[in-house]
């Protein structure tokens, strides 16, 4: 059997479809890198913003904390100086008992 030799119109047809095939497969890998890079953009604007609130929360809490603490130490103050003022304690022993409770 001989082999046949393509025709020149079937030759540039099919170096056309290769040309068409290849100029897909080059939009089709710029669409999956312009995908891809936009979903990894988005990623780090989603742990950007997880980040920055979780920030924010633990700032609030630790200004809450301070606040509690401030508010407690106070009263612990005023008790003892109401104790001694009322002179239910005497001593600097008492006192230091008065600002425990």
């Amino acid at each position: 059997m001989t082999k046949k030799e393509p025709k020149p119109a079937d030759e540039e047809l099919t170096l056309g479809n290769k040309v068409d095939s290849l100029t897909t497969d080059i939009e089709e890998v710029k669409d999956s890198a312009v995908s891809k890079t936009e979903s990894a953009a988005q990623d780090v604007k989603d742990a950007t913003k997880k980040a920055a609130d979780d920030v924010e929360t633990a700032t609030k809490k630790a200004a809450d904390d301070v606040k509690d603490a401030t508010k407690k130490g106070a009263q612990k103050v005023e008790n003892a100086a109401k104790a001694a003022k009322d002179g239910t304690v005497k001593t600097a022993k008492e006192v230091n008992e008065a600002l425990k409770k």
